[in-house]
């Protein structure tokens, strides 16, 4: 489906520069509604069609915002009938001051999420830039702001294009640092790498070719970079939203959870089984809509 947007306004000089706000971090998310899993486009969702608990994924789906709901602002898109990965709002697009760019999906059953993000973002006043048609870019799961220096990281290989982070650069004016995903289980950049507040990240370095891991080593310092474990990666610990210090995610283990508290960060555990099932995490259920150079959230 193409979205035409050529001529939605731009912030001309420079996208996204903008002031922190005082006010706290806004996000977006879905109510589960239509939640399911209906088709396979990433290995998490083999054997699960069909299989999950509603009920259960309501629940969890509730508790995580209401974790978030104590350090931001949540505010909802109305949920559409067999749209089920529309709750993972991650991939709704990518927000950066008052400018969005709107996703485009790689995988079909995926394309009618589009005309409801990009009519959500329009009305909500956060125009459009215009992003070319043939280009996939999946959104905030895979663009990622940098905490620590005017930087954004853009994963491609499974979903977003090659020449999406180029593209990026076209509108933000600023360094884009591209990562090749060379694992399936990690199909969006933000499944496997996650930037924190004062430069930190955690990240599954196994997750990227040889050539992003030394591009990651490049950019943020030894002591800032956390590398996590096989295990806690399975987790989705890098799919973790975080705010205020306080870090959300479906699991991790004791140590992980050590090396957070060690920089200065709450692990707060929300468990997301059924949104697993799917190949979504805590990340993957929001997007922040208060994104500016140099915020801390």
């Amino acid at each position: 489906m193409n979205i035409h947007v050529a001529n939605a306004p731009v912030a001309q000089n420079d996208p996204g520069a903008v002031t922190a706000p005082n006010s706290r971090q806004k996000i977006l998310m879905c109510a589960p509604d239509h939640f399911g899993v209906n088709y396979v486009i990433n290995p998490w969702m083999l054997g699960n069609r069909g299989r999950i608990n509603h009920a259960l994924a309501v629940r969890q789906w509730n508790n995580l915002r209401d974790g978030l709901a104590a350090h931001a602002e949540i505010t909802l898109i109305e949920p559409q009938p067999n749209l089920p990965d529309m709750v993972f709002t991650a991939n709704a697009g990518m927000v950066l001051g008052n400018v969005a760019v709107a996703s485009r999906f790689r995988y079909s059953a995926r394309q009618g999420e589009e005309p409801f993000f990009w009519q959500w973002f329009e009305h909500n006043g956060f125009p459009l830039a215009p992003w070319p048609e043939d280009i996939f870019f999946e959104g905030a799961g895979d663009a990622l702001l940098d905490r620590g220096q005017p930087l954004i990281w853009c994963g491609f290989g499974f979903r977003s294009d090659e020449t999406a982070p180029a593209a990026h650069e076209r509108i933000f004016k600023r360094p884009v640092i591209g990562l090749r995903l060379v694992d399936p289980r990690f199909y969006h950049l933000d499944t496997c790498f996650c930037p924190l507040e004062g430069g930190y990240l955690i990240y599954y370095p196994e997750a990227f070719d040889t050539a992003s891991r030394a591009k990651i080593a490049a950019s943020v310092a030894p002591e800032k970079r956390v590398a996590v474990a096989k295990e806690d990666a399975a987790q989705y610990a890098c799919n973790a939203v975080d705010l205020g210090g306080h870090v959300f995610l479906n699991g991790a283990s004791e140590e992980l959870q050590e090396k957070l508290r060690a920089a200065g960060f709450t692990p707060v555990i929300v468990p997301l089984s059924e949104f697993m099932r799917a190949g979504g995490g805590a990340k993957c259920l929001t997007l922040k809509l208060k994104e500016s150079w140099g915020l801390v959230d």
